[in-house]
């Protein structure tokens, strides 16, 4: 039986992990759990999968839960300090990382220190620091187990295959729900509308993400990282459907790809029982014929400039990435809050990252100083 520990229980790739996880009760334990204050959907959980350890926000989502859970025996912390102590607890073999944002660095660093593998939701880790986690997984001998559909999709093309046999890997994205919007239109675009995704069920910020395609951004800095490669063999390619959920070009000019429904139970029922499958008969399966045609088309930049400075930070390296995640982040949460258009999201990250004179991101302190002054400038913006 395999133990495990969930950062962000209650987000959707949590809450997702959590089934699977029932499903195979056989296989799995619930060992501990993270969250942030939905603590109505945490008390659930805990019932349902007895952990020994939880964390919440803060002590007053802590005192909460304690009132829904009432007499139920179970430890619960609060914060970064109790977010690491999810983390780095003894029992766990593997921490699902699923925080949103920046904030699952430290957590997930602390993991990798005691010896856990990763199985990696939380993109936005590797994003800002991914030198450091990546050195840190080499040291401490830990696996870094992708749960994103995209990299999950690669990881499994790519098992067992030597690097230099690859040409280059292709990331598919669906082109969100402004795909084919007229340009001229973005600037009369509303949360409600941005958060309409055609294909996927997420949180608000991801959604938010996939609407500009700073998410496939966001992925290719994150696949370089985990699978070694230069950002000119990253590629990105829209194909509406999501079926096709990546591709790895070889050199002799072969294309592999991993088709499925999509569904984010089957990357994570990946990671979760790697090198073994389940059997995840529960789904639809995926049924070619009903499907139909399966379109492909190339990324523009024009419309997608997000797409673009993702590429820009990655080439720059060192601290730039950091300084696009956080000036994402604070931009994300400004248009969901109605400070900002939908249209200014790219350009006061395009004009943060002009100020920012970049610098090395070989330590945890580089990019959380970084972060900082990146998140500072953004609000300034913003006002």
């Amino acid at each position: 039986m395999k133990t495990i520990a969930v950062l962000g229980s209650t987000g959707s790739v949590g809450v997702t992990t959590l089934d699977v996880a029932g499903r195979f009760g056989e296989r799995f334990r619930v060992g501990a759990l993270a969250a942030g204050r939905n603590v109505e959907l945490m008390a659930e959980q805990i019932r349902r999968f007895r952990p020994e350890l939880v964390s919440v926000a803060d002590p007053e989502a802590a005192s909460r839960l304690k009132e829904l859970l009432g007499g139920h025996k179970v430890e619960v912390l609060t914060g970064m300090e109790g977010a690491i102590a999810v983390a780095t607890w003894p029992a766990a073999q593997l921490v699902v990382s699923a925080m949103v944002g920046a904030l699952g660095l430290r957590p997930t660093l602390r993991a990798i220190e005691a010896g856990k593998d990763i199985a990696f939701a939380n993109k936005e880790v590797l994003v800002i620091a991914g030198e450091v986690v990546t050195r840190a997984a080499e040291r401490n001998r830990v696996r870094l187990l992708p749960v994103d559909s995209e990299h999950n999709a690669l990881f499994q093309c790519l098992e067992g295959r030597k690097r230099s046999a690859v040409k280059r890997i292709i990331l598919t994205a669906s082109g969100g729900p402004f795909r084919t919007l007229p340009i001229e239109r973005f600037a009369t675009v509303t949360v409600a509308d941005a958060l309409k995704h055609p294909t996927w069920q997420m949180g608000a910020k991801i959604t938010i993400d996939s609407a500009t395609l700073m998410n496939k951004g966001l992925e290719v800095i994150e696949a370089r990282w985990l699978f070694g490669l230069d950002s000119s063999q990253i590629s990105v390619i829209i194909h509406p459907q999501s079926i096709v959920h990546s591709m790895v070009e070889m050199i002799d000019g072969s294309v592999l790809a991993e088709m499925a429904i999509p569904d984010m139970a089957i990357p994570i029922a990946y990671a979760l029982a790697f090198p073994e499958r389940l059997p995840m008969d529960h789904l639809r399966p995926l049924a070619l014929a009903e499907c139909g045609a399966l379109t492909f088309e190339q990324p523009d930049f024009g419309r997608f400039p997000c797409l673009r400075l993702a590429y820009e930070a990655l080439g720059a390296g060192g601290t730039m990435p950091a300084c696009l995640n956080a000036a994402n982040e604070e931009l994300v949460a400004g248009f969901l809050a109605g400070r900002i258009r939908f249209v200014e999201i790219p350009r006061h990250i395009e004009t943060v990252m002009g100020r920012h004179h970049g610098g090395p991101a070989r330590t945890l302190e580089d990019v959380l100083e970084t972060d900082g002054w990146a998140r500072a400038a953004t609000r300034e913006l913003m006002r």
